[in-house]
């Protein structure tokens, strides 16, 4: 890999990082806004869930409309909303302009990240693309990691609007570097509206969207209720809780170190064993997580399965449409997001019926069903099968 090509990557990490800590970040400070804004917590929250589910829904969409647009422009003008909607969310005193302000960066948040997996890709050999994918997802994870703490202890040393003000700062540094560094790149050969949406017609592609979905679900309909858990079945300090969720979220990263090597060097045996092996950490949860050391080492287990399974997910879509990357990876966008939406809501469910320590089983459940349709997949997508055709 030449040193133009490490330092696209790394501006690409770094603008990951700084799309999802404006993201992600604002969930550290959402008691701070409700208290600007004069209203709930809970209200404060729409700020986060209409934020996802516009990624969910634009996912798809954005890519496809500017599939045939100069990939640096795009990224520029992405950048550019983001770093607007972060100045308008630091001046507004109107709660409706700071909906507006998070949900229009959302609708373009997609075309940046099928944009950056896209030429990450590229940018190396097919055999080295989930090793330089998954530098990118590095970023994703630090602003995950990282987005909430920092948001937070800014917001409550100094104000909520230098915690944004930082998300701006970052979005406005990326900006600039992508200007200064990245060569114009052109789409040499633009697909049409159609060929792209004709991978929908294949019935992998299909199966591998309801892999990844139910794979999302078994991560995040458990993950989100991790600090409930916590404290209600292990029983330990809001000060713990803080450390478990910050040795998840660095897990997280080693993660995706580790799921570009593994899915580069056998990536059908690392995508069907996945579901076994995070299924093994779920069991072990189930029966140890009331005690803190082994919560502890099942935590950071857990998050590097995690960070393992966000690279999977990315691969496993992209792989079963490799003639529409940008399509695919817009795909891959919504149905994490829609992953993590039903997984959530029906984590909750078994929570209220059952309890807080079954929240566990929505994600073996999850993990039983998405290993189905990876195995449909691999059947249907076996050289015999193929010939068949």
């Amino acid at each position: 890999m030449s040193k133009q090509t490490k330092l696209l990557i790394f501006i690409l990490t770094v603008g990951a990082f700084g799309i999802i800590n404006t993201e992600m970040g604002v969930i550290g400070i959402l008691p701070y806004i409700a208290e600007h804004f004069h209203i709930s917590v809970s209200k404060a929250g729409l700020l986060v869930s209409l934020f996802a589910l516009t990624v969910a829904i634009s996912g798809p969409t954005m890519p496809l409309l500017f599939s045939g647009i100069n990939r640096k422009k795009a990224m520029l003008l992405v950048l550019g909303v983001f770093v607007l909607g972060n100045l308008v969310s630091i001046f507004t005193s109107n709660f409706a302009i700071a909906i507006i302000a998070r949900v229009i960066p959302a609708i373009f948040q997609p075309i940046y990240f099928t944009a950056a997996f896209t030429m990450a890709a590229n940018s190396v050999s097919k055999e080295e693309a989930p090793k330089a994918v998954s530098k990118v997802f590095i970023g994703v994870s630090a602003g995950m990691v990282l987005g909430v703490p920092i948001a937070s202890f800014l917001a409550s040393t100094v104000s909520f609007q230098v915690s944004m003000a930082f998300f701006a700062i970052v979005n406005a540094v990326v900006f600039i570097a992508t200007l200064v560094f990245f060569p114009s790149m052109p789409v040499k050969e633009r697909l049409s509206y159609g060929a792209q949406l004709s991978v929908l017609k294949n019935p992998i592609t299909w199966l591998s969207i309801l892999a990844v979905l139910l794979l999302n679900s078994a991560v995040f309909g458990v993950y989100s209720y991790l600090a409930e858990y916590l404290k209600t079945v292990t029983n330990i300090s809001g000060k713990l809780i803080s450390f478990m969720l910050v040795l998840f979220g660095g897990a997280n990263i080693i993660g995706n170190i580790l799921a570009g090597k593994l899915l580069t060097k056998n990536a059908i045996k690392t995508v069907v064993a996945f579901p076994f092996a995070l299924g093994v950490v779920y069991i072990i949860l189930f029966f140890t997580g009331q005690f803190t050391v082994p919560m502890a080492i099942m935590t950071l287990v857990w998050g590097i399965f995690a960070g393992i399974g966000t690279n999977i997910n990315q691969y496993w879509i992209t792989s079963a449409a490799p003639e529409a990357p940008d399509f695919a990876n817009g795909l891959f966008l919504s149905s994490v997001n829609l992953g993590t939406t039903i997984g959530t809501a029906v984590g909750g469910l078994f929570i209220s019926e059952m309890g807080t320590q079954y929240v566990i089983l929505v994600g073996l459940l999850s993990l039983v069903l998405s290993l189905v349709f990876i195995l449909l997949r691999n059947y249907m997508d076996s050289p015999t099968k193929q010939l068949a055709k």
